[in-house]
This record gives structure tokens, sequence and C-alpha cells, in this order.
């Protein structure tokens, strides 16, 4: 389960959007840090980021490949 973290936390992190994003400021980024991955929004790097273990990271590309959680 991932947990919202402040900015603080991950100021060493390297964030990068996905190549399919097309260079616009409307999706997510990610840092993979501390064996797992955190997301945040693109549009506010501010609000916070939600972490997920390694395993989550993974259940969230499956989902996410699938079609949505619905699929998973």
């Amino acid at each position: 389960m991932g947990i919202m973290m402040p900015d603080a936390d991950l100021s060493r992190a390297h964030w990068r959007k996905s190549s399919f994003s097309g260079g616009g400021n409307d999706c997510v980024e990610v840092a993979f840090v501390d064996g797992g991955a955190a997301v945040r929004d693109s549009k506010n790097p501010a609000g916070g980021a939600l972490r997920l273990p390694a395993a989550g990271w993974r259940g969230l590309l499956a989902a996410v490949r699938a079609g949505g959680p619905e699929s998973a």
C-alpha cells in the first residue's frame, strides 16, 4: 500500500515523465527510490507523492497495461 509523503522526503529523487506524455504537463512523474517507486502529479509537484513498494509499483503497471483496476 502506498502512503502520501511530503516532497522534502524525496528531495534527492530523480523524477521523470513517460515518453508518452507528449511533453505536456498533464501527466504523472515517477522516481525510483528505496526499492520502490514514488509518483506525483506533474502539475503539482509540491503537492506530495504516493510511495509504493516494488510489488505495488508492479501491480500498478499491470493494472494500467490491462486497462484499469477492474482488469487487475
